[in-house]
């Protein structure tokens, strides 16, 4: 099997790893309450997904 000649430098190995950066998952708005949540997730606040409640929320 063929190895390598020479050590890579930090540059280099920093150049191509320029790209692994993790993104943020988008968030999107809840029509019903208006609070922050994940696309295609039950809203956690108040129970709806699609227009009609999935979920009962306890009422605090």
């Amino acid at each position: 099997m063929a190895n390598p000649k020479r050590r890579h430098s930090k540059a280099r190995t920093a150049k191509r790893r320029a790209h692994d950066a993790l993104t943020p998952a988008g968030r999107g708005v809840c029509p019903q309450c208006h609070e922050p949540k994940l696309p295609h997730v039950v809203c956690p606040h108040c129970g709806y997904y699609r227009g009609r409640q999935v979920l009962p929320v306890k009422e605090e």
